[in-house]
């Protein structure tokens, strides 16, 4: 804080969070709040997206939606990239074509943030939640659907200021201050609504204990030594130079994406399943009930195969074998090119194998926690903690960075 620029980066970025917490509150009017609140008790599906909406959804404010719009973008446009050659070519134009797939992903947030509020309009009027709104095609549910796109758009916009001007990843910040302003109050109701001590502590120490290993994998990576051999002119002639360096391949490189896709999977046949009668649309809704150990059981499998998918997408886009030896760089023993791009993503599933199933025993952690502290008030949400581990240990890393560039002595042992 005695850095000039830095504080100015911290408050901005602190300002920024407040203005959030305000449009987090401004609700859409119509909504009975009773029947909001008992909606959200009985459908899992409103309790997982409203993870990412930072508590909106759960007071239908205009920013109900959260940033989650644009992550699917986000997430979307990453798979389509390998897949799409005129996408490819333009990721590899460096900043002009980053900011051009930048832009892609701005416009397809819109229809999915629309799409996504009509959706979620009418779960909740079909929940009762909106008795006085006729979801026709009329002007009263067009308003509605077009204050909540503006809502996220103006998230976005937020967390690309924040970005730019302030601390850290703007986006990531939105969703890590959405979780953390809804602690004191789930913390609060359940020291106030039980008299379980004994397993509310043995539950922080699990908390604590989850914290500790995300950290450990979050961190975890392989160094492949790499060698770098090119010529110079110097003195009149060419000199041949050498350096050694090694290229970070991280144990869990997917972050959090692989929980998203498989509880989404998982909680969207349910919910569905819960608007028919009939004895198939039962069996799913009891069997995918989150209380039961099937629904964790898929949990687990999704999350491991959707990891493997994620991290080798991304593997593909990043192409670090062809840009090894365009730059002159090889591993010693491989030869370049397509021989050591087989040798990493031989080492990159290997590795990968600790990272899945580290995320798969994250995923289930709250199934079994439940149970061990018989504490069914206070959730120990996997996906939450991997959200702000990953947001905290990002921008402590970029604090560090700010400090080191001036030559102030970093606080990170």
């Amino acid at each position: 804080m005695r850095v000039p620029d830095l504080r100015g980066k911290i408050l901005f970025t602190l300002a920024m969070l407040v203005v959030f917490r305000f449009v987090a509150h401004v609700p859409v009017p119509g909504v009975d709040p009773q029947a909001l609140s008992q909606a959200f008790e009985s459908q899992a599906l409103l309790g997982f997206l409203d993870l990412f909406s930072g508590g909106a959804l759960a007071n239908l404010s205009v920013a109900a939606l959260g940033v989650y719009p644009y992550i699917t973008a986000s997430i979307v446009m990453q798979i389509l990239v390998p897949v799409i050659p005129n996408l490819k070519a333009l990721s590899q134009e460096g900043e002009y074509g980053r900011q051009k797939i930048n832009q892609f992903t701005h416009y397809l947030a819109v229809p999915i943030a629309a799409l996504q509020g009509w959706g979620q309009l009418t779960l909740l009027q079909q929940a009762g939640v909106l008795p006085s709104i006729d979801f026709g095609f009329n002007l009263p549910t067009l308003a509605m659907v077009i204050s909540m796109i503006a809502g996220t758009m103006f998230l976005v916009w937020l967390g690309e200021l924040i970005t730019e001007r302030g601390l850290g990843n703007g986006i990531s910040l939105i969703i890590f201050g959405g979780i953390v302003a809804r602690f004191p109050q789930v913390i609060g109701q359940s020291f106030l609504n039980t008299n379980q001590g004994a397993g509310i502590l043995l539950l922080a120490v699990f908390t604590f204990g989850v914290i500790y290993a995300i950290v450990l994998f979050t961190e975890a990576q392989r160094r492949v030594p790499v060698q770098y051999g090119r010529s110079v002119f110097r003195g009149g002639r060419m000199q041949r130079q050498s350096g050694s360096t090694f290229l970070p391949l991280r144990v869990n490189s997917a972050g959090m994406i692989p929980l998203i896709f498989a509880f989404s999977i998982v909680i969207l046949p349910g919910t569905i399943a819960s608007y028919f009668r009939n004895p198939i649309a039962q069996f799913f809704a009891d069997s995918l009930d989150p209380s039961a150990f099937p629904y964790w059981a898929l949990v687990f499998v999704l999350v491991v195969i959707f990891t493997f998918f994620y991290t080798l997408v991304t593997f593909q886009q990043q192409d670090l074998a062809g840009n090894l030896q365009r730059n002159g760089g090889f591993i010693p023993g491989i030869r370049p090119g397509e021989p050591t791009r087989e040798y990493l993503t031989r080492v990159l599933v290997r590795i990968t194998w600790g990272g899945a199933l580290f995320l798969g025993i994250v995923a289930i952690l709250p199934f079994f926690v439940t149970y061990a502290t018989d504490v069914r008030s206070l959730t120990l949400s996997s996906t939450s903690l991997l959200i702000m581990v990953g947001v905290a240990l990002d921008t402590m890393r970029q604090l560090e960075a700010q400090l080191l560039m001036r030559n102030y002595e970093g606080f990170i042992r």
